[in-house]
């Protein structure tokens, strides 16, 4: 999720051939409430947050290595059963 409009977002999505959409966050709404960001912020942190089937964070990551954070989540959402 990012404060990017939707467009912005399509064109990075298509550019690197992503097969799933990216959130816009424009308002920073979503952002704020999940405690990512501060409303005067210009751009959101760098975090990862996995929302469980109840709509509850379950785990946030607020340090994301690139290369291991698939599999981190992977793991977390196996735990998850």
């Amino acid at each position: 999720m990012s404060f990017d409009t939707p467009e912005a977002n399509r064109a990075f999505q298509q550019k690197f051939g992503f097969p799933y959409d990216l959130c816009s966050d424009t308002d920073k709404s979503a952002s704020v409430a999940f405690g990512v960001s501060d409303a005067a912020d210009p751009r959101p942190k760098r975090m990862s947050v996995l929302v469980g089937p109840d709509g509850k964070v379950v785990a946030a990551y607020e340090k994301v290595t690139p290369a291991d954070h698939p599999d981190e989540v992977l793991a977390d959402l196996n735990r998850l059963g």
